[in-house]
């Protein structure tokens, strides 16, 4: 057990270190970190049940072939749109660690098709209703959306899709739950994703509430507000409204986002909605969403319209799901033609 306690300590001694040399905009709570750390590790210290850490690999991978038809043309390509690649370590019961790799399209514009970047490099304490995570972490906007959609590897969730917000950032958040029905979230990042890692004057907070009347009834609202301060103060904020319904075989979801001031310029707003449903039928699972998203003024009719998937999933073994399905993307913009897809989506994990 003292090589496990001496190990967590190691790991957080060099997430600090890494955290530093980044010069993160929220290094002035470093110091209140290091004390929660250092209480919660004398903690574990004083743990007398007997417990032996263990790790895993971690291996996920979607790939895709597809058709595109569009003004009577027909494309067809193979894809390996992601991998991540990491390991997860659990030092304690209440103490854990993990690293993870995500490797994908870096859109720079370079000639690479496929880039590595650290997705999550991160230390998580739990204990009883409470769970902090500290690190390159993954941020709370919209992983209960996903987490209900649950085709991540078929279609981001409205959110992400659009980037309303980073999926991972380097800073930390904390949940409690306070009883069955009632959970809160608090997290603070560097503002800017897991790709950036740099000094700068953006930095982001974020409030989410979570609500279960019933088992089978998800209720969210989440709150965030970037800031920049550089020549003056100015503000990006995101704001989401999500109910969910999970009954025996049937899912279904609804959810509402809204972004203001957008990459802190006064103005330039969006809105959309996103609404699916999931249906359990023997061997297979039925699914099908449909998006819309506009833009304040028209800015952004290049994305603004709505994209509607029906399609079903299949398990043929432990590991390996394989979802056909159809899309259709109708732009608002006049001059846009609407494009048709046929998808066979792979996702590989263990």
């Amino acid at each position: 057990m003292q090589r496990a306690y001496w190990n967590t300590y190691f790991f957080i001694v060099l997430l600090i270190r890494f955290l530093y040399y980044c010069k993160m905009k929220i290094k002035n709570i470093i110091t209140t970190i290091v004390l929660f750390l250092g209480f919660t590790l004398v903690t574990f210290s004083q743990e007398r049940t007997a417990f032996e850490p263990s790790g895993k690999p971690i291996l996920k991978i979607f790939s895709n072939y597809h058709s595109t038809f569009s003004e009577g043309e027909i494309f067809n390509q193979f894809q390996i749109k992601r991998a991540y690649l990491g390991y997860a370590h659990t030092f304690s019961k209440k103490w854990s660690a993990r690293v993870i790799f995500d490797v994908g399209n870096p859109k720079d514009g370079g000639q690479h098709q496929l880039a590595a970047y650290v997705k999550n490099a991160l230390v998580n304490y739990k204990n009883a209703g409470l769970s902090v995570s500290f690190g390159l972490i993954g941020t709370t906007a919209f992983k209960t959306q996903e987490q209900q959609w649950g085709y991540r590897y078929l279609l981001k969730s409205f959110q992400n899709r659009h980037n309303f917000v980073s999926s991972a950032d380097i800073g930390i958040s904390a949940a409690y739950q306070f009883n069955n029905i009632i959970s809160a979230d608090l997290i603070m990042v560097n503002g800017e994703g897991h790709k950036k890692i740099e000094q700068d004057s953006i930095f982001s907070i974020g409030a989410g509430l979570t609500i279960n009347p019933i088992d089978a009834l998800t209720l969210r609202a989440y709150y965030e507000t970037t800031t920049q301060e550089k020549d003056s103060i100015k503000r990006q904020n995101t704001s989401a409204l999500f109910v969910g319904y999970q009954f025996k075989k049937l899912a279904l979801g609804a959810e509402y986002s809204l972004q203001t001031n957008r990459k802190m310029k006064e103005g330039v707003d969006w809105h959309g909605f996103s609404f699916f449903s999931t249906l359990q039928i023997k061997s297979a699972k039925l699914f099908a969403r449909f998006d819309k998203l506009k833009s304040k003024a028209d800015w952004n009719t290049d994305s603004d319209g709505h994209l509607f998937i029906i399609g079903a999933e299949f398990n043929p073994v432990k590991g390996i799901k394989i979802a056909p399905n159809f899309r259709t993307l109708s732009p608002a913009a006049d001059n846009a033609p609407h494009i048709k897809y046929a998808y066979i989506n792979c996702e590989i994990s263990f």
